[in-house]
């Protein structure tokens, strides 16, 4: 089974710019493709920039979150402010969160191998523990040689 901890994490807050993914949810290119068209507007049009300057750390959220029955991404940070173009906030609940570790060479190359990693290794394996939904998401936490690291927080309960 892949490495990863269970860490038990206060309630936090992210202010996010969203989109509603419109492929299937099985559809792991098309949501791929989807999340990566958005990451590179909110690059070229400025607004990752503003969330960054607003944020109480470094930490950048690539959040996935249901909501109405929408399958919706949102890029994000922690802060106490707010932005007239931020469309949700975001509420991460107190508790015990399956964190899973690791690189990538980019952003999305890391959030992509950490979400599969806990998707399609960790949560189908585990016997004590179950993800029932809610906001989960992969932080950037910075760059070393050459490389994004960053962790995946997803809220889980014990079985």
């Amino acid at each position: 089974m892949a490495e990863y901890t269970l860490e038990e994490k206060d309630g936090f807050t992210v202010l996010g710019i969203g989109t509603e993914l419109k492929s299937d949810y099985t559809d792991f290119v098309g949501i791929t493709k989807e999340k990566a068209d958005f990451w590179s507007a909110i690059e070229q049009d400025g607004k990752l920039d503003t969330l960054k300057s607003i944020a109480t750390n470094d930490y950048i959220f690539a959040v996935n979150e249901a909501v109405n029955g929408k399958m919706m991404h949102y890029a994000g940070v922690m802060t106490e402010a707010s932005l007239p173009e931020a469309t949700r906030i975001i509420q991460f609940p107190k508790g015990e969160y399956l964190v899973v570790k690791g690189e990538g060479k980019t952003a999305d190359e890391l959030n992509n191998k950490l979400a599969g990693i806990a998707f399609g290794q960790v949560l189908p394996e585990a016997k004590n523990f179950a993800y029932v939904g809610g906001p989960n998401t992969t932080v950037e936490m910075g760059q070393r040689n050459g490389s994004v690291f960053g962790e995946m927080w997803i809220p889980v309960v014990r079985k």
